[in-house]
């Protein structure tokens, strides 16, 4: 149910008016965590209003957000704000008969938060300290810029300041807590900035200390300081690593752990005695944990942290395996580090080869200018890669492997490694290294003990948790594992680099800077930009459902001026193109005689696929790109798209007796206009009582996947997915393809992409209210269509013979019902956690023995 303002009341209004400003507040003992929550101070005469701000890019945009509103006010000092929106607020909050308004021109110079500064210093005797600073910046500026220069900390915000200063435009110097907001001109002078970057930096070498860890699910029993603290001299900069954090159901489904605290407190305390640390970001994805510490010497040339998780277990979504990344600018170099923990069993190298792939290319940062693309993994200068890997030893037996390592021959060891011959092939890590190793593998132990694995499985030794580098300037001091940490049937390693920064002499980048400048000003004139496109019209064949296809868009700046270009809305249209079509990247900025590639790529999901199977869309679609200050050029996208029994619903299905590949378009157009028209036309041939597809997908796991291990909670192959899908679509060949993990998987994606759920948007509600009372909820499902409520019931008994060899496939009905749940009864809406844990309850009625 939409919001609307008489659901909303407000007790204080802030306007953003000429006498506007807002200060970042914080405590002495707070500027140790550089990735902390930001708490800003706004204010007006005499009063004033705190936020504490989560950190990352949602809060700075809603900071930029304040601050343009701002500068709107700023253009027209003259006239008073109305604020005329208010009134539609005035009614009683919280008992108060009238909204209390707290109007407020609040302050637009630094003048202004100077008086804010001097006043708080003499009313808060705790001694808290505001600073003016981007909101991503990590500590206190200096007190006067003439002070920064001579020490030579030149920082990236009077760099951009300098920058802005530039540009025609009006410059504010008073933009607390605002965005970069670059023009052409600010374009053209930063990318003349980054390709003299030569002139101005230099490097300094700074350590590195990089670890990981897989920990079981255990909680820390012995100090970690044998690992953590290897070195002589402490390292600079540490980025610590855990996989397998918390191994229980809880941790996976709900993301809750109490072990975050328990191990990062074990980290903090192992820290190199010789040195203090500010811890500046922990991020966590289930039980993949990174956290990323800096001497506190060095903090404020920290800057632009940015932090991004990404699941990649089953449906591409779970995050028990997956990888966690921090993005962040140390002096002028660009950093990147991820920690991952991929695929498990030795025969699943394609798969961890996948997720590896699916990680470099759906992890994205946001950047700080909110105009500006995000950012890739590999578009950082230093990209530092830790984790349980989990590529194994292949082709030897297991007492060949322990004889090898006892004469300690790994380099003869190594040839065998798949991660090696992975990288050999080019499959993975392109343009990484890894360094030469030296130590046994680090898996699998005896819990508590330096014994090989002696169970059942009795597993062959491997090298799963690696650490590999990719940039320049880089040497490795060690590469090492640890043996005395003996929590885990892990042992941890580690690395340290030794990497070359690029720190920013200010002399030279100011002189570096006018030249740049000057040159501009003489190449400026009225010459009107323009370009040559390798292409206007794109044509993709073959449209399957979630199968990528790409065309490559050249540009060519043939102007005598640089140019900036983005595709633009056409009117009436919320976004620049069709939710099936991207353009990587949608806006940039193109130097005199350079060329640009624009990958427009096609992407059927869930969410368009249903009207592209019924007819009512088509892969068409134009799109307008836009030059500043030049024209606009149209750009043809054309495609056929191949119907898919993914993303049609049960009803229809159900009246397909053939491939749905094999029915003409006008058919299935006709069709879907029948069942949306009248649920109770006459039909030629009686339905099917559930759609053939189903049917296949889940027999052929009956009959092949009833004792599998890790069934439903293990991926399949993207490829394998394509020749189900295809089967399903075709009819060809008769019997299913690929692993039982990639049905399992097909078949989990079959019911995500019903547009309607089998247990329909209008029942839901009832599901909820009905959750603890198994007749209740067999009733609910009695009221559901026929087809759908045969689907429900078929899915629910074939659920149940599994739980009965769950000695076999690992499954329990908490699993099932987690799994299933989120699609059988989906929400409307957003759905919250209370919600969910309802809808698994209505579920697990069903999954009991004796349900009927």
């Amino acid at each position: 149910m939409a919001i609307t303002a008489d659901d909303v009341s407000l007790e204080d209004i802030v306007p953003i008016s000429l006498e506007f400003s807002v200060v970042e507040v914080s405590s002495p003992e707070e500027l140790a965590v550089v990735g902390g929550d930001t708490r800003v101070r706004v204010s007006y005469q005499e009063e004033e209003l705190e936020l504490r701000l989560p950190f990352g890019s949602h809060s700075r945009l809603f900071l930029s957000e304040v601050n343009r509103a701002w500068s709107d006010v700023c253009k027209s000092p003259t006239e008073p704000p109305k604020f005329e929106w208010i009134s539609k607020y005035h009614k009683a909050t919280r008992g108060q008969g009238v909204v209390k308004q707290t109007f407020a021109p609040l302050g637009n110079t630094i003048t202004k938060l100077n008086q804010h500064r001097k006043t708080d210093k003499t009313s808060d005797k705790k001694g808290s300290v505001e600073k003016e600073k981007a909101s991503n910046s990590v500590t206190q500026k200096s007190k006067a810029s003439s002070s920064a220069e001579s020490s030579g900390n030149f920082s990236r915000e009077d760099r951009d300041d300098l920058v802005r200063s530039s540009s025609h435009t009006p410059s504010n110097k008073a933009q607390i807590l605002a965005m970069p907001q670059f023009g052409l001109r600010d374009n053209l002078i930063k990318c003349e900035l980054l390709k003299n970057e030569d002139l101005y930096t230099f490097l300094e070498d700074f350590s590195i200390f990089l670890g990981t860890y897989n920990v079981n699910g255990q909680s820390p029993k012995e100090s970690l300081h044998p690992w953590l603290s290897c070195t002589l001299k402490p390292p600079d900069i540490y980025c610590v690593g855990f996989q397998e954090l918390d191994l229980s159901k809880e941790a996976f489904f709900f993301s809750d752990t109490p072990k975050e605290v328990e191990w990062m407190k074990a980290v903090t305390e192992a820290l190199h005695p010789e040195a203090k640390y500010a811890l500046v970001k922990l991020v966590r994805l289930v039980g993949i944990m990174l956290i990323f510490y800096v001497k506190k010497e060095h903090a404020e040339f920290i800057s632009d942290v940015e932090a991004e998780t990404v699941g990649t277990g089953i449906m591409g979504r779970m995050g028990n395996k997956g990888a966690v990344a921090v993005r962040f600018r140390f002096h002028n170099s660009d950093i990147c580090v991820v920690n991952s923990h991929l695929a498990a069993h030795i025969e699943e190298y394609e798969r961890r080869n996948q997720d590896y792939r699916d990680i470099c290319s759906r992890l994205q940062f946001r950047q700080l200018d909110p105009n500006q693309p995000p950012l890739t993994i590999m578009k950082h200068d230093v990209i530092l890669w830790i984790g349980d890997l989990n590529y194994r030893i292949s082709d030897l037996e297991v007492d060949y492997v322990k004889d090898l390592i006892s004469k300690k021959e790994f380099e003869t060891l190594h040839n065998y490694d798949q991660l090696k011959r992975q990288i050999d092939e080019e499959a993975v890590f392109v343009g990484f290294v890894e360094g030469e190793i030296e130590f046994q593998p680090t898996y699998k132990y005896d819990t508590g003990s330096d014994m090989w694995d002696t169970s059942e499985k009795c597993r062959v030794p491997a090298w799963c948790d690696r650490i590999l580098w990719r940039g320049k300037n880089i040497k490795q001091q060690h590469y090492q594992s640890h043996m005395a940490l003996k929590t885990s049937d892990h042992k941890p390693v580690s690395s340290v680099l030794v990497t070359g920064i690029k720190r920013v002499n200010p002399d030279d980048y100011k002189k570096t800077f006018e030249e740049i400048v000057r040159n501009i000003d003489k190449m400026e004139n009225e010459c009107i930009p323009s370009v040559t496109l390798s292409k206007q019209e794109l044509h993709f064949k073959d449209v399957k459902f979630m199968q990528h296809q790409a065309e490559t868009l050249s540009l060519f700046n043939d102007g005598q001026v640089p140019c900036q270009f983005e595709f633009i809305q056409k009117p009436n249209e919320h976004t620049y193109c069709k939710p099936w079509l991207t353009a990587n990247p949608p806006k940039g900025f193109i130097a005199q005689g350079g060329t640009v590639e624009i990958e427009l790529e096609v992407f059927v999901n869930r969410l368009t696929a249903p009207d592209l199977n019924s007819g009512k869309e088509q892969i068409e679609d134009i799109l307008v790109l836009h030059l500043e200050r030049g024209k606009d050029y149209f750009i043809s996208v054309a495609g056929n798209y191949m119907p898919s029994c993914f993303g049609t619903s049960i009803r229809s299905l159900c009246q397909l007796r053939e491939p749905i590949q094999d029915m003409p378009q006008e058919t299935l157009r006709e069709l879907q206009a029948e069942i949306s028209g009248d649920e109770n036309a006459a039909k030629t041939e009686k339905p099917l009582d559930i759609p053939k597809e189903l049917w296949m997908m889940v027999d052929h796991l009956f009959r092949n996947a009833i004792k599998q291990e890790d069934i439903f909670q293990q991926p399949g192959l993207r490829s394998e997915f394509a020749e189900i899908r295809d089967c399903l679509d075709t009819g060809m060949p008769d019997s299913l393809p690929g692993s039982n993990h990639s049905v399992a998987e097909a078949l989990l994606l079959f019911l995500d992409a019903l547009p309607e759920p089998v247990v329909s948007f209008s029942l839901y509600q009832q599901c909820l209210d009905s959750c603890s009372s198994a007749s209740m909820c067999e009733k609910v499902i009695s009221m559901l269509p026929q087809c759908h409520q045969n689907v429900f019931n078929y899915l629910a008994a074939f659920l149940r013979e599994l739980l009965k060899n769950s000695a076999s496939n690992r499954l329990d009905i908490n699993i099932l019902a987690t799994i299933f749940a989120s699609l059988l009864l989906r929400s409307p809406t957003k759905q919250d956690l209370a919600e969910k844990r309802k809808t698994q309850e209505f579920f697990q009625h069903f999954l009991t023995p004796g349900s009927s």
